[in-house]
């Protein structure tokens, strides 16, 4: 039973992998920690939940990851992704940091799998959960809750008291009764606002009601909205997020990775004008796929439409929905709600600007087109042998970029540039200063994973010494 009279030294706010990754560092440094998730414990985990894999350094094979993924390669692929918009010194930060994340995860509990193969190209890369982010939070939480972490449930954080850059207060609802948390030092890893749809409609409009959430709706974004309100140093786009094409005809919240669709660089991709709008093989699945949630929210009715034929089916994992399937183009524009002549004058010129290569999954191929705008660089094949086949996208966001601006050690700051003295913050809260725009498969995790841990000691050491 949780004490609310105590003394904690560390408060963490959130229930995911950087709060609980914080949380472990802290206790572990030997300092009191009281973790507070909003969601009730079945739901515990905010969007670590539906992750899959984390992005990882190394000089050399591990147990689950081959060859190497030195730095440099690293972070000129992270480059390219966010053209520019990134503090290079943090992103570095977290990119070498990554090399120890792996074996720190293990030795807490948590389980990989054999690298993979195939058309993700992420065995040098990226590596595995063995069953996925939900193993990830319950071995975490059994390692928290048995270092002595005090965990409450359904309790959200509705004010942080801030006096001079000093959290003096914490006031809390925990199972809908009000209280407050004494607290030494403060973990905001609280997650963005995304599943806040009136707070999207902000920079979005009406559009917001069309995205989907494809993680937790308890993602409200308050923790964050109190800081920012109390003069704490934004960082980040509000426009910008991770945001995938997802089956449109998934939940509204909590759909997950069963939901995304992976089949966009072997089709072609339709607005509801039956009209192309991107270059759909510009580059390899794991360094494009989050672009294609915020390209089809700038759609009309944020809506898009993949088709392909069936020499790609095997391709790509089939979505949880069924797909429409016709023998001709103009049946399947039909079935999904498209003009039929303006689908079949799309396909068709997109058919004759097919220019052959030799096409390869695994890699930058030759078959591209010539002519066509926009052209498709990679992955180009005719799409003429029946049954056709096509799904319909919508933007299924995952976490928001706008957030607190934080220092190497974590430190949220003011306004004013200067350090608050007991606040931290790690993960999606904090993304923003490394995420300026794009997204690289697995980051996410590994922003969490290195400023957990970063927040966790910084924020025992200010306390313990």
């Amino acid at each position: 039973m949780v004490d609310l009279t105590r003394l904690y030294d560390v408060l963490v706010i959130g229930g995911g992998n950087a709060a609980l990754c914080a949380a472990i560092t802290a206790r572990e440094a030997g300092a009191s920690v009281l973790l507070v998730e909003s969601a009730p414990k079945p739901f515990r985990g905010g969007n670590t939940r539906h992750t899959r894999n984390l992005r990882a350094m190394h000089e050399k094979p591990t147990s689950v990851l081959t060859e190497s993924y030195l730095e440099d390669e690293y972070w000129d692929d992270l480059l390219r992704v966010t053209g520019g918009q990134t503090n290079e010194e943090l992103a570095r930060l977290t990119i070498r940091e990554t090399q120890a994340s792996l074996p720190w995860l293990e030795a807490r509990g948590v389980m990989f799998q054999p690298s993979l193969t195939g058309t993700l190209n992420l065995s040098r890369t990226n590596a595995f959960f063995l069953g996925g982010g939900k193993q990830l939070v319950n071995s975490l939480f059994n390692t928290a809750q048995r270092l002595g972490v005090e965990v409450l449930y359904d309790t959200e954080v509705t004010e942080l008291v801030l006096d001079d850059g000093f959290v003096r207060d914490v006031k809390i609802v925990s199972r809908g009764f009000p209280a407050s948390v004494r607290t030494k030092a403060v973990v905001a890893s609280s997650g963005g606002f995304q599943g806040n749809i009136e707070w999207l409609k902000q920079y979005w409009g009406e559009a917001a009601d069309n995205f989907l959430i494809r993680g937790t709706p308890y993602a409200q974004g308050k923790v964050l909205r109190n800081l920012l309100d109390q003069g704490a140093h934004a960082i980040g786009d509000p426009t910008q997020f991770h945001c995938v094409g997802i089956d449109a005809r998934a939940p509204k919240f909590d759909g997950g990775i069963a939901t995304r669709l992976d089949c966009i660089p072997f089709s072609i991709v339709l607005n509801q004008k039956g009209e192309r709008f991107y270059d759909e093989g510009e580059d390899v699945w794991p360094k494009r796929y989050a672009i294609w949630g915020r390209l089809i929210a700038q759609q009309p009715g944020q809506i898009g439409f993949p088709i392909v034929d069936s020499k790609a089916e095997k391709l790509f994992m089939p979505s949880v929905f069924p797909a429409y399937r016709a023998n001709t183009i103009a049946e399947l524009a039909t079935q999904m709600g498209l003009d039929p002549a303006a689908t079949e004058k799309t396909v068709a010129e997109y058919n004759a600007s097919v220019r052959a290569g030799t096409f390869d999954t695994t890699k930058l191929d030759d078959c591209h087109t010539e002519g066509l705008s926009p052209p498709k660089s990679h992955w180009a094949r005719t799409i003429d042998e029946p049954p056709f086949i096509g799904y319909p996208l919508r933007p299924g966001i995952t976490f928001t970029y706008l957030g607190l601006k934080v220092d190497e050690k974590a430190r949220v700051l003011m306004s004013d540039g200067k350090p608050t003295a007991n606040l931290f913050a790690s993960g999606e809260i904090m993304s923003g200063n490394i995420l300026g725009k794009g997204y690289l498969a697995g980051f996410g995790m590994s922003i969490g994973t290195v400023f957990g841990r970063i927040s966790g000691r910084e924020a025992a050491k200010r306390v313990l010494n």
